[in-house]
C-alpha cells in the first residue's frame, strides 16, 4: 500500500548491507586512528550478546507469569523489579533509566515505537531492529497500529483495543505479553524461551516467527 508522502522515505533494496558496509569501514578506520580497539569493540559487542539483551526482559516476563506480586510491581516500577532479579550491573544505566511495562490483557494490546528517533529499553530488549528505526514503521504505526500489525502477520480482533506508547529521552516503554494458554506446568526458565523481543515490542505475541528470520519481514512499507 502506497501512502501519499511516504515516498519521501524510499531507499535502495540494499540499504542494510550498504549500512553495514558503512558501519565496518568507520570501524576500520578508528582502530586503524587509534580512537578505537578492536578488544574495545569485541568487548562492547560482547555485552549485550551476553548480559544486555532481550533474555533479560524474558526473564522479567516469565517471572510476572508466575509471581502476581513481582506482575504487579513489574507494572508499577520496572526498575524497582529489576532490582529485585538477578540482573547485571547498569540495568537502570544507559537507556534505561526508566522503563515502563504496558500490559497485554485479552481486550487490550500494545505496541511500543519512538515516533523522533529510536529510544529504546537496551537493558530488557537489546538494541533496536533495524525497522523499528524506520521513519515510514514509526509513522504508519503511531496512525495505523492495526494495519501495521497485520503486516507482522499479527491479527488483532476488531474488538481489541491497541495502545501505542511513544518512548522518548526520559521513558523507555516495552510490553509485557498475555500468557499463552497451556502454559501452566512450565517453568520460568521454559516460560522465558517463549518470549521474542518482538513479542516485548507488541509485534506479536509471543513464539510467533520473528519478522527478521524470514525474507518476507521486508513489510508493505518498505515495498
Amino acid at each position: 500500500m502506497t501512502i501519499p508522502g511516504d515516498e519521501m522515505f524510499s531507499y535502495s533494496a540494499n540499504r542494510e548491507l550498504e549500512s553495514a558496509a558503512k558501519v565496518n569501514a568507520l570501524e576500520a578506520l578508528l582502530i586503524e586512528k587509534g580512537v578505537l580497539s578492536s578488544s574495545s569493540v569485541d568487548k562492547i559487542l560482547d555485552y549485550f550478546e551476553t548480559r544486555m539483551g532481550p533474555f533479560n526482559g524474558a526473564k522479567l516476563v516469565a517471572k510476572a507469569w508466575v509471581d502476581p506480586e513481582f506482575k504487579q510491581l513489574l507494572i508499577d516500577d520496572c526498575n524497582a523489579a529489576c532490582s529485585k532479579m538477578d540482573m547485571p550491573t547498569g540495568m537502570s544505566g544507559a537507556e534505561g533509566e526508566i522503563m515502563r511495562v504496558a500490559e497485554n490483557t485479552s481486550s487490550v494490546h500494545n505496541l511500543i515505537i519512538c515516533t523522533l528517533c529510536s529510544c529504546y529499553p537496551w537493558p530488557t530488549l537489546g538494541l533496536p531492529p533495524y525497522w523499528f528505526k524506520d521513519p515510514t514503521f514509526r509513522a504508519r504505526a503511531a496512525r495505523e497500529p492495526r494495519a501495521v500489525l497485520s503486516e507482522f502477520g499479527l491479527n488483532l480482533d476488531d474488538s481489541t483495543e491497541i495502545r501505542v506508547w511513544d518512548s522518548s529521552g526520559q521513558i523507555r516503554w516495552w510490553v509485557l505479553p498475555e500468557r499463552p494458554e497451556g502454559t501452566e506446568s512450565m517453568s520460568e526458565e521454559e516460560l522465558a524461551k517463549l518470549i521474542t523481543p518482538e513479542a516485548m515490542m507488541g509485534c506479536l505475541l509471543y513464539t510467533s516467527p520473528s519478522p527478521r528470520d524470514r525474507q518476507k519481514w521486508r513489510l508493505a512499507w518498505w515495498g
